[in-house]
């Protein structure tokens, strides 16, 4: 592994990583990369060249949406053959539904994009933003002997973990340890050394050609199952005038009501070109609607299997399929596919 020959662009959207305290309303304010430099020396000591790209003005991750998918796969595109490595500096709110977009619209990437931020502004004593932001620079930079990056994939580092984009999700609000990875190993343990796990990790592509997408379609909506759900709410989300796709979380194995109504409106939703996606509402497990009644019911109205995907990978993946036009049958084959090992089939 030689890190000299590494070259790092980081890449500043906002968060509270890069915030500050206003100290007369006590409000969190963005603030620059040159005080972000300031405030963590270390930087300078890296043995490799840093680059940096901020937004203007930062953007909170609330507001982040498809538009800012495609600039970012654009700055990466634009930099991608004089950089070894891409480290995003993102509020963690939506981190993992960047994270899981990026890692469909980044196809053929043979290159470290890692997505890190805090939970703390990096000007507090206690701001966990410095470790997050150094370690993901240091991984983000490393290579093996030959050169190639030794996690060439979208990923985030947070607490210590490095973790495959499209696999994780925000849990915690108030803990350093904000993200979890339930359903796939992490990549990589930092502590007194970076541990890699190799047999995860995406394998460097010997002839490695990116491949960018800009097209997504937004036009899905997320229905999520409850005791006591009405036919009207559910009618009024399934006839959202130009709705496409619908992300079903169900429970349990992929679970839900034997309602006469509910499988009537799915099914005709499905019938009408509607792609309807099941996922469970637990945190680890997978949809297997073979298993129970309740799950096979909703197999035969048409709905399709999201497998052990997040929500936030069902949500991009689904915007991504349908962003290209796809027929609604080729988009349900697609879901049941692992693209960019964001599902276990």
């Amino acid at each position: 592994m030689n890190p000299h020959n590494s070259s790092i662009l980081l890449i500043y959207t906002g968060g509270t990583i890069g915030m500050i305290e206003n100290p007369e309303t006590g409000a969190l304010e963005n603030f620059s990369l040159e005080q972000l430099q300031k405030h963590i020396p270390e930087l300078s000591q890296f043995s490799f060249h840093i680059a940096t790209y901020q937004f203007d003005p930062p953007m909170d991750s609330s507001d982040i949406d498809p538009e800012v998918w495609r600039r970012l796969v654009q700055i990466i595109v634009a930099n991608y053959d004089r950089y070894t490595g891409f480290v995003i500096l993102h509020g963690t709110d939506t981190m993992a539904y960047t994270a899981s977009a990026l890692s469909f619209m980044l196809e053929g990437l043979n290159k470290a994009v890692i997505l890190t931020g805090s939970q703390l502004p990096i000007g507090v004593l206690r701001t966990d933003g410095k470790e997050n932001l150094l370690t993901s620079i240091e991984i983000a930079g490393a290579l093996d002997e030959a050169g190639n990056s030794l996690v060439p994939e979208v990923s985030i580092f947070f607490e210590n973990h490095l973790m495959r984009g499209n696999r994780t999700t925000k849990i915690n609000a108030e803990n350093f340890n904000a993200f979890r990875s339930f359903n796939f190993p992490v990549l990589a343990r930092a502590g007194i050394h970076i541990k890699y796990n190799n047999v995860q990790l995406h394998p460097h592509d010997v002839h490695p050609k990116l491949k960018p997408h800009y097209l997504l379609d937004a036009n899905v909506a997320i229905l999520k199952i409850f005791p006591g759900i009405q036919e009207n709410v559910v009618a009024s989300i399934l006839n959202i005038e130009g709705l496409k796709g619908v992300i079903l979380e169900t429970y349990g194995s992929g679970n839900a009501p034997r309602k006469e109504w509910l499988l009537r409106r799915l099914s005709n939703a499905c019938e009408s070109g509607m792609v309807v996606v099941n996922i469970t509402q637990c945190n680890a497990g997978s949809v297997e609607m073979e298993r129970y009644e309740t799950g096979y019911q909703l197999l035969q109205a048409g709905v399709v299997s999201g497998y052990d995907s997040t929500t936030e990978s069902a949500v991009t993946k689904l915007m991504f399929l349908l962003g290209h036009g796809h027929t609604p049958e080729v988009v349900r084959q697609q879901m049941c596919i692992s693209l960019a090992g964001e599902i276990t089939v």
